[in-house]
Formats: structure tokens, C-alpha cells, sequence
């Protein structure tokens, strides 16, 4: 990407920009190999659109964590991160080479929470209230993320606060356009009976109400105008713009909005399955 195409990017975003300056360190579990960046506005975890799951996966983390932040779930600061051409040349690791070549121009970083923590539901369980375990088993339903899990909450603990992370695996329609019709728009979400707060969660049926009320069609369209052009128009198959990328979404995100939504009773079922499981004996330890 030229220099040219990224000032567009920048100037069709309503994300601040922020310049990479210093490769700190890989987060390894990550599969998209995301690490930790110095910028012009201090540390971020950065995720590189050269990556596996490309751009798609950003416009995931961009979009999904909009809308949290937009239902009141806590997300840390989103940004767009530009990686120029001579960034990281110094690591040693070739596949990080690799990676970064491939991720010229515009990037997405979410604020580095220094003292942060996993969260852990037996040191860490009065965080997750039942109604903000309510509303998220809900937002992750409606976004059709599998990756808020017992061994994978993506959940962070920070100043006495529950913060949600990593969104790329969310919108996982995005990746076949194609095949994705209005009746598979609407469809339920068998996943959610993993999630890690499913059991804790309260009244599904008030947090449906709360967050169908959060989530609006002006919510979705200002969500889609803050994503870059560039990220919408790479790999963008038969799309002819970044706008009819926007409304594809629009689209796909108003008919699982649109009531009544399969993925509630699927929740409200699970959760009942799940509560109703007896409790796995803990093994004596030797």
C-alpha cells in the first residue's frame, strides 16, 4: 500500500491513527500472531492485516467492539494502527518479517491494559454480574463470537473491571458473502452454549429488551462509516465499493436485530441445559 492509499484510509475513518514505532513482544496464543507495539500514543496490541485471517478479522475487531461499546459493554481504546514500510525490520524472527511486509499501511490496535489480568471466574466471579452476563452472552449470540469460552474468555480484568477483547473470529458470515441469505442471517447460535458466563447469567429475556434497545440502525450505520475504506476493499470479491461492503453488513447485522431473533431461545435453552448439569467432581489432588 502506498503512502496515498493509506493517507485515504486514514481520512475515511473516524478512528484516531497511530503510528508504530518500536515491535515490543509477539503474544504467541494468538493465532493471527498479534504483539504488542510502541506508538506515538503509547503501547496497543496490534492486529496485522497480513495475517491468516486478514483484513476480515480487523473489520471483525473494529466493528463488534463499536457495538459493545455502543450496548455499554467495556472495551478498551480502538485505534488504527499505520505500520510503515521499515517497522520491525530489525526482528530476528522471520515469520514476524514476514507478517509485518505483509501488513503495510493500515492496521487495528486496542489499548494496552498494563497489570491486566485473565479472568478467572473463582478469583474474579463478582465482576461478572447476571445482568452484565445477561447482556453479553446476548452480544456475543447477535455477533456469532465462539471465542468467549472457560479456556478462552477473551475477558480481562483491569481496575476492578471486567473488559471484553479479541473480536476477530466474530461475523463469521463475512468470510462467504455468498452464501449467506437472509434465513442464515437469522439463524441461531448453537455456540453459545460454551460461553463462559452462560450460567451466570441472568434474565436473557430483559437483556434481549436492554440491548435491542441499545443497538439501534443509527448505532449500525455510524459503527460501519468509522471502518476504513482499505480494510472493507481488500479481498472484497464482487463488491464494487467500500460502501456497498458498509451495506452488506448493514444488512446481514439488521436481519439477526430484527425480531423475533432465533439466537434468544437458543440461549435461554442452553443456559437451562447448562445449569441443569451436574457439577464435574473436582479430582483429590496427591
Amino acid at each position: 500500500m502506498n503512502s496515498s492509499t493509506c493517507q485515504h484510509a486514514v481520512e475515511m475513518s473516524n478512528f484516531p491513527i497511530r503510528h508504530a514505532t518500536r515491535y515490543v513482544q509477539p503474544l504467541r496464543e494468538g493465532g493471527s500472531l498479534p504483539a504488542v507495539v510502541d506508538t506515538d500514543d503509547g503501547l496497543f496490541v496490534a492486529k496485522f492485516r497480513g495475517a491468516g485471517q486478514g483484513a476480515r478479522a480487523l473489520i471483525a475487531e473494529l466493528l463488534v467492539g463499536q457495538l459493545a461499546r455502543a450496548a455499554g459493554l467495556p472495551v478498551p481504546e480502538l485505534v488504527l494502527i499505520e505500520v510503515a514500510p521499515l517497522f520491525g525490520r530489525s526482528e530476528p524472527d522471520p515469520e514476524i518479517q514476514d507478517l509485518l511486509r505483509a501488513s503495510h499501511g493500515i492496521n487495528m490496535g486496542i489499548r494496552y491494559l498494563d497489570g491486566a489480568f485473565n479472568f478467572d471466574g473463582m478469583a474474579a466471579g463478582e465482576l461478572a454480574t447476571p445482568e452484565f452476563a445477561a447482556d453479553l452472552v446476548w452480544f456475543d449470540a447477535f455477533t456469532t463470537n465462539p471465542d468467549r469460552t472457560a479456556r478462552n474468555p477473551n475477558l480481562l480484568v483491569w481496575q476492578h473491571r471486567l473488559w471484553l477483547i479479541d473480536h476477530g473470529a466474530a461475523l463469521y458470515a463475512h468470510h462467504d458473502w455468498s452464501r449467506v441469505d437472509d434465513a442464515r442471517a437469522r439463524t441461531p447460535f448453537p455456540n453459545i452454549r460454551d460461553h463462559v458466563l452462560l450460567t451466570r447469567s441472568g434474565i436473557l429475556e430483559e437483556a434481549d429488551a436492554r440491548m435491542g434497545a441499545r443497538i439501534t440502525e443509527t448505532v449500525l450505520a455510524q459503527a460501519l462509516t468509522s471502518l476504513p475504506d482499505s480494510l472493507l476493499m481488500e479481498r472484497a470479491d464482487s463488491f464494487a465499493n467500500a460502501d456497498a461492503v458498509r451495506e452488506r453488513y448493514r444488512s446481514y447485522l439488521s436481519a439477526r436485530l430484527s425480531p423475533p431473533r432465533a439466537f434468544l431461545p437458543e440461549a435461554i435453552r442452553a443456559r437451562a441445559e447448562r445449569s441443569a448439569e451436574t457439577p464435574r467432581r473436582l479430582q483429590a489432588r496427591r
